[in-house]
């Protein structure tokens, strides 16, 4: 990760896909999102899932390959644990590390930007 200007900023994901469409269209333009990330030179110092977005970080998501890229490349990733625990998720997570909501707090704190998904 640069430190050029524009680069401190977070990426905030509270649903299992993107937009308001049928979850397939929802999910495949999560899939290219994410895609275009890892391929993006410029990338987010850290995601933050909660609510919904928990979904995504945790066995059978479809997008786990993308996250596992971005987390190689230096990406946070944060996810809710009230959230894993309210939709009985927490022994399914494949990528990212468990915090609460003070952690995606001082994610948001500390960016010049956030950007929700």
């Amino acid at each position: 990760m640069s430190d050029k200007p524009g680069d401190n900023f977070v990426v905030l994901v509270n649903k299992e896909g993107m937009g308001n469409a049928a979850p397939e269209l929802q999910m495949r333009l999560m899939a290219t999102c994410l895609k275009l990330l890892v391929e993006n030179g410029t990338l987010p110092k850290a995601i933050c899932f909660y609510a919904e977005g928990v979904k995504l970080v945790v066995e059978g998501s479809p997008v786990l390959e993308q996250l596992h890229e971005l987390e190689g490349k230096g990406v946070h990733l944060i996810i809710c644990q009230t959230c894993l625990n309210y939709y009985n998720l927490r022994e399914k997570v494949k990528v990212g590390i468990i915090g609460g909501m003070g952690d995606i707090l001082a994610a948001q704190i500390l960016a010049s930007k956030t950007i929700t998904l």
